[in-house]
């Protein structure tokens, strides 16, 4: 017979691991990093479009 997961939501949380969670930690913060250097290098197209658009209201 399978386990219901969800009979086990209102049990309390265990503890995990202190290796897995400075792991888990590290990976998030990995990834948060790339995020903030992808949207450094890259181009807001919206507003990129809105300047060009406001530029040539301007110029009219």
């Amino acid at each position: 017979m399978e386990n219901n997961p969800f009979k086990d939501i209102n049990k309390p949380l265990k503890e995990v691991p202190k290796e897995l969670k400075s792991k888990v930690m590290s990976d998030i913060a990995m990834a948060k990093l790339l995020m903030d250097l992808a949207a450094l290098f890259s181009y807001n197209i919206g507003e990129l479009i809105e300047s060009v658009i406001k530029q040539r209201k301007d110029t009219k």
